[in-house]
């Protein structure tokens, strides 16, 4: 699993971070999206999914 991120997209809403919060993280100075780790290992695959899922903007894509 890959993740990516469209830092353009990110509304800083900490969705992302609420769910994932050993793959993703938030700039101090606006709030956008940090990934803190683009390979998550396997057992964190359920909580990235949510993370994309959850997120307002859409701005998390995950490559299989």
């Amino acid at each position: 699993m890959k993740v990516v991120v469209d830092e353009e997209k990110c509304v800083a809403a900490g969705q992302c971070v609420s769910a994932a919060m050993d793959v993703f993280d938030q700039r101090d100075e606006d709030g956008i999206v940090v990934l803190l780790n683009e390979y998550p290992p396997a057992e964190l695959a359920a909580d990235v999914r949510d993370a994309a899922a959850v997120c307002p903007a859409l701005a998390i894509r995950i490559e299989e």
